[in-house]
């Protein structure tokens, strides 16, 4: 071969690279820079975090309340029966009255609000109970705690607090009971066991808390640390591993920092330890979360589906969502806690049209004239 064709063949082959790193460059670019491109990301992301989970097939999170066009459509065929059946009856002077029952809404929907609903159980009560709200309106995810002990009167049970739903119906009940009670449209819903919950704090390195004075001592002095090696907290900010977490979410009996008591001491707690996981998972680089991803998805049984999963990921990303916003049901002085009520012991009794209104502030952010308007709407 000449020199001539060698440098032909060498310019070629040079060309031909050049072409291609340009395409691959192009492709990256169109998958980095365009929303189209990083809606590729997005999907093959979403289709390896759902085939990590265990997928749950109880339900798929739709609402409880019958839809409006069936209801409407039994109520009209029950008057046509009533009507017939008068004008059949010629020797019948008194008209039969119809009783045509009260449609109840379905629960509240927004296309900007995705609600997810978190809890975990212990001996298969829900233990811990969040609603997970994220909101491309104002760029947030809103955690709202909803306390354990809240009074329920469900058609079909008999009157019991709300953790205790779970274990009568499984998570198809339990979504019932939230989207009936609480009027807000439930997108899906994940859990785990305190086994689990460990795990995953482990799986992410440990997480930083701080402590009060009468935390600590606590910690240190009794069982709720199970393995006594870690019974050695302080008074300040700790490196806590899983089992030292999961002690401290579960304190009531000494006040927090800041000096919530019992319950809402507790679930004040457990929005701490979310805000911190959100804050360590988010701080990690793309092969850690990847690597950390994997270990998790595991230990969480969830009925969300892959294209919520790429849903919800394009809207955290997309709308740059850094910020979680906290808050409790019952809010103050909107609700009673007597030691019994309906049979049911020492549990909280809502002023419902109050703590529904102020979750409506919360999560779809409206006014309060807006939530007293949404609430007559969806109630």
């Amino acid at each position: 071969m000449d020199e001539g064709n060698k440098k032909n063949k060498t310019k070629k082959i040079f060309m031909i690279s050049g072409i291609f790193l340009l395409v691959l460059l192009l492709i990256f670019a169109w998958l980095g820079f365009t929303r189209s491109g990083r809606r590729v990301i997005y999907r093959i992301a979403g289709g390896l975090i759902h085939k990590g989970l265990d997928t749950d097939e109880d339900i798929e999170a739709s609402s409880v309340i019958i839809p409006y066009e069936k209801n409407t459509k039994k109520n009209e065929k029950n008057k046509a029966q009533a009507k017939e059946k008068e004008t059949n009856n010629d020797d019948q002077v008194v008209k039969e009255e119809v009783i045509v029952p009260r449609i109840k809404p379905d629960p509240r929907i927004e296309d900007y609000v995705t609600n997810f609903l978190l809890f975990g159980l212990e001996a298969n009560n829900a233990d811990t109970i969040m609603i997970a709200s994220v909101n491309t309106r104002d760029s947030t995810i809103k955690l709202t705690s909803l306390l354990r002990d809240t009074y329920i009167d469900m058609e079909g049970f008999n009157p019991n607090k709300l953790n205790a739903f779970f274990s009568l119906g499984g998570a198809k009940t339990f979504v019932d009971v939230v989207e009936d009670k609480y009027r807000i449209k439930i997108d899906g819903y994940a859990y785990l066991n305190f086994e689990s919950f460990e795990k995953i704090i482990d799986y992410l390195g440990g997480i930083s808390l701080e402590l009060g004075e009468k935390e600590a001592k606590y910690l240190n002095t009794t069982n709720y640390i199970s393995n006594r090696a870690y019974r050695n907290v302080k008074p300040g900010w700790n490196d806590l591993n899983g089992n030292q977490v999961l002690g401290y979410c579960r304190i009531r009996l000494v006040e927090t920092i800041g000096g919530a008591n019992d319950d809402y001491g507790r679930t004040l707690r457990q929005r701490k330890i979310v805000r911190a996981v959100f804050n360590k998972y988010k701080s990690k680089g793309l092969l850690d979360l990847i690597r950390i991803s994997n270990n998790i998805l595991g230990h969480v049984k969830t009925n969300v589906t892959q294209q919520q999963i790429e849903k919800t990921l394009e809207n955290v990303i997309e709308n740059k969502i850094t910020n979680m916003e906290t808050m409790r049901l019952p809010v103050n002085g909107a609700y009673e806690a007597p030691t019994k009520y309906q049979g049911v012991g020492y549990p909280l009794v809502y002023d419902w049209d109050e703590n529904v209104i102020q979750l409506y502030q919360f999560i779809y952010l409206d006014t309060r004239e807006e939530a007293e308007i949404n609430l007559e709407k969806y109630k």
